[in-house]
């Protein structure tokens, strides 16, 4: 059996690195095509994947139009070439491949407010999705409980190497919080933001007081020489070891803190996203006790403080994990059963095996 994995972002290569181990393992071909990001490459590396790049990171709609012709004719190409079986994605270049090839696709999705769902669905055999997902996606929608990120940080899989200390230059006992800026350069950020650059100035200022920062900046415009905060510059395979020893995130992103929150990592999310209309794993994690989703800087700044103040919030966190970690089911076993459905003489049975789950 032969799969194809698209992974367009570092989120995608963790959630399906131990599928494609697996898979191998168990004697099957996978060939996974990623863009040409640096973050991603490097990961993909790490992780010893079997991967081909099919172009570069579009920074906009105009440029992501532009090159889309050559992304498509490449990756059509290279799917042809390899006689894909079943094939994993997301968007539109899975969709396409899985037509062009007549390949069962699978679209594995977290958030309502990107347009993936839109474009895939028309092409796709099945969408899976959480079961906090807010939409209703027809009778190719499938649920699974908990969220894609434990594909990659269930304890079952994930365990936590404490010499990141070592590496980030901090003492045993030293605290130490990780801040994260979103560039809200991707397509689906349009007319989305987070905090301006005063507000992080500030931010840093503040947290600064109660413990050491280190700082994860997309957007590359933040200058450190009057900042008592240090980049995290460490390889980006560390950040989920990193991120397990801190005693708090702050972002404004989306994906690391929904991976604070399995790490058992207080985090404080901030952005044009949060309110009524936020994306169904936010709410269900808030839910859970285990993310804060504030809209204003002010309740960032007090609750941040709060936290790194709280001697016994790392352990609440933990607990709280725990309890919600024991009723999620394991992403990276679905994935693969799928794949093994639906890319052998059983793919009539994946539907059903999805169905098990939701």
């Amino acid at each position: 059996m032969k799969c194809l994995i698209f992974n367009n972002t570092p989120a995608h290569v963790h959630m399906y690195k131990h599928v494609v181990h697996r898979l191998e393992e168990a004697g099957h071909d996978v060939l996974v095509l990623a863009r040409d990001d640096e973050v991603t490459e490097a990961l993909l590396s790490a992780a010893d994947l079997p991967y081909e790049l099919y172009g570069t990171r579009s920074e906009s709609l105009h440029s992501l139009a532009w090159e889309l012709p050559s992304h498509l004719s490449t990756i059509v190409r290279r799917a042809r070439a390899f006689d894909p079986d079943v094939v994993f994605g997301k968007g539109p270049y899975a969709a396409v491949t899985g037509t062009v090839t007549q390949t069962p696709t699978i679209a594995v999705l977290d958030s309502e407010t990107s347009l993936d769902h839109v474009v895939a669905r028309p092409f796709v055999r099945a969408i899976l999705t959480p079961t906090a997902f807010r939409k209703d996606l027809g009778s190719k929608h499938y649920q699974f409980a908990g969220v894609t990120e434990t594909a990659y940080l269930h304890p079952d899989v994930f365990e936590s190497d404490p010499s990141i200390r070592d590496e980030l230059g901090v003492g045993r006992d030293e605290p130490y919080a990780l801040v994260r800026f979103n560039a809200f350069n991707g397509h689906h950020d349009v007319g989305k933001k987070g905090f301006s650059l005063e507000q992080r100035r500030h931010l840093l200022s503040e947290l600064s007081d109660h413990a050491t920062v280190f700082v994860s900046d997309e957007s590359g415009d933040l200058e450190f020489d009057d900042l008592e905060a240090r980049p995290y510059d460490l390889h980006p395979a560390k950040m989920h070891d990193a991120l397990a020893e801190a005693d708090l995130l702050v972002a404004d992103t989306q994906t690391m803190v929904t991976e604070a929150a399995l790490l058992g990592t207080p985090a404080i999310r901030s952005n044009s996203f949060v309110g009524e209309e936020d994306m169904g794993n936010f709410i269900e994690l808030e839910d859970h006790g285990l993310v804060k989703n504030l809209e204003s800087f002010e309740d960032v700044l007090e609750q941040s403080q709060a936290l790194l103040t709280d001697d016994d919030a790392g352990e609440r966190w933990e607990k709280r994990r725990d309890a919600y970690i024991d009723d999620v089911d394991n992403v990276t076993e679905l994935l693969y059963d799928i794949a093994v459905a639906y890319g052998t003489s059983g793919r009539k049975r994946a539907a059903a095996s999805a169905t098990e789950v939701s």
